[in-house]
Parts: structure tokens; sequence; C-alpha cells
């Protein structure tokens, strides 16, 4: 247990977290309610409008959103195009792979924090799923379409990975 002579008590909470490295974690801690707020608003919205949430998600519907939720946070994340949606956020550093690039997050504070959510296919992926498997409760055939053309792009991306390869090795 920490003592007077320790000085904790005169430490603000997040002093010393990452010393050498900057981690605006009070945009964190704003992302991070602001997806709970959004989450809980959602739930009591689905409760008030007498809906009920599936038993369980099918085998097929699983995958399928899986899918689609892969390809939609990457092209959130990393898609060339969607740089114009990123660019108050970010950095760019140079192409990736193909039709990608690779940005940095810029700024401090909320700013960074977003920066550094919207160039990571990993943590946006969270806000994507979220958003998919929300929709599949609401409108699930509106939902499945969505997620078909994301997984049939995703599908495309594999077979055209594959034919550049298979044409290199010629």
């Amino acid at each position: 247990m920490p003592t007077v002579q320790d000085g904790l008590q005169d430490t603000p909470p997040f002093a010393g977290h990452s010393p050498s490295k900057e981690r605006p974690l009070g945009g964190y801690g704003l992302l991070l309610g602001s997806y709970c707020l959004a989450v809980g608003t959602f739930a009591g919205w689905l409760r008030r409008s007498g809906r009920e949430l599936p038993e369980q998600l099918t085998t097929r519907d699983l995958a399928l959103i899986a899918v689609a939720n892969h390809k939609l946070s990457r092209i959130i994340a990393r898609d060339r195009v969607t740089s114009v949606l990123r660019a108050p956020f970010t950095r760019f550093q140079g192409d990736a792979g193909p039709g990608e690039v690779d940005e940095a997050a810029r700024g401090h504070g909320l700013r960074r924090a977003i920066g550094e959510l919207v160039i990571c296919p990993y943590c946006i992926g969270m806000w994507t799923a979220t958003g998919l498997t929300a929709g599949y409760v609401v409108a699930p055939r509106a939902t499945r379409f969505v997620a078909s053309v994301f997984t049939a792009v995703a599908a495309a991306d594999v077979l055209q990975i594959a034919y550049a390869r298979a044409e290199s090795a010629l």
C-alpha cells in the first residue's frame, strides 16, 4: 500500500504511464466512453422498440459478418481513397499493400487518439463489427446484402493477389 513518503497522493493518475511515448489516455477514455454510450443507446432503443436479440447467429451469418468486418475495417483504416476521411487525424507515410497506404496518427489528445483508432484495422474492427451486428439485429436482410458486398470484395482481393503472384512466377 502506498505511503505518504511514496508521493503517489500528489501524482496525477496517468502520470508515468508512458513516459517515453505519447499516449493520449484522455482521448482513449473519450473514445471508449463514446463507444459504450453508443452501444448502451442502441441497447436501450432496441429494448424500447420491442425487438429482441436473435437467439444466435447462424454460422453462415457469423462467417459473412466476420469477413465483411475484416474488409470494412481495412477499407476504413488503410484504403487509399478513404484517406480523405483519415487525413485530419493522420499523416501519410507511404504506399502499403495493394490499394492501401501507411499512415501515422498526428496531433495530440483526442485528435491523436482518433488518428490511432482510424489507422488500425484491429482497433476500428470492434466498432465496425458492432455496427454490422447491430444492423443484423435490426435489418438482417439489408445487413446481409451489405456484408455480402464487403465479403465479395475481400474474396476478389485474395484472387487479385493470387493472380498477381501467379503472373510474377511465370
